[in-house]
């Protein structure tokens, strides 16, 4: 039995070491992808955990891969296809230290997701899922069906917007296909930013708007630097089977 079973993205974070002094960074390479961190974490506190998702045949996807399974992340689920290349993400810092992101994804291997396994949804507890899938299709398509499946099984299902705008053909479908996700969950994480983008509201307004709105049962939304999170619980709810 699996605690949790994640859909997504799975890439790879080219971040900043350092510039030159023509401005052109030196990056270092590391594991990404906000559904594989999340298993990640789960993994180091005991829970079984379970990813679904795509990454190219080449040497990241591979690494990558490796890197799933050492942190005791299940990849029955996962795909190496031979046609697309593993996604990329280059993090760069602003001038006032913000990050500023970039992708290599035209398409990269996590849009390509259009098989699930859903026998590992089967075998979860919780099933989780982010924005990121749902920019493209086929892996909008994939993740609409293995969310439905997921309800129609009765599974708690979790969800992280995840907002990266440079990977949005148009803002408006972004906010709509982030709505459609917030009707889908029951417990969600969300941050300051993602909250403002899509009600104009402040956290802690935008939590209870989020509870009263959507039949999402339990709210967070990040603060970023400040370490802050604002929680609501939706009135009535008194548990709340994980």
């Amino acid at each position: 039995m699996l605690d949790v079973a994640a859909l997504g993205e799975l890439l790879i974070d080219f971040t900043c070491l350092s510039t030159d002094e023509n401005g052109y960074p030196t990056m270092a390479a590391h594991p990404g992808g906000a559904p594989a961190n999340f298993l990640a974490a789960l993994a180091k506190y005991g829970a079984k955990t379970a990813m679904l998702g795509k990454v190219g045949d080449d040497t990241f996807g591979r690494l990558l891969l490796d890197t799933l399974r050492r942190a005791g992340i299940e990849t029955r689920g996962m795909i190496a296809a031979p046609d697309v290349f593993t996604t990329l993400a280059f993090v760069t810092l602003d001038a006032r230290g913000e990050r500023e992101f970039a992708f290599a994804r035209k398409p990269g291997a996590d849009t390509c997701l259009s098989e699930i396994d859903l026998s590992l949804i089967d075998e979860a507890r919780v099933f989780h899922f982010g924005s990121l899938s749902l920019t493209d299709e086929p892996s909008r398509s994939a993740t609409r069906q293995a969310v439905a499946y997921a309800r129609a099984k009765g599974k708690l299902v979790t969800y992280d917007p995840n907002l990266r705008l440079p990977l949005w053909k148009d803002l408006a479908e972004a906010k709509e296909q982030l709505l459609w996700g917030l009707g889908q969950a029951d417990v969600v994480k969300i941050s300051e930013e993602e909250v403002r983008f899509l009600f104009g509201l402040e956290p802690e307004a935008g939590a209870e708007h989020i509870c009263h709105t959507f039949p999402v049962k339990l709210v967070f939304v990040t603060c970023g630097a400040d370490a802050v999170s604002y929680t609501h619980l939706r009135a009535h709810e008194t548990t709340l089977h994980l």
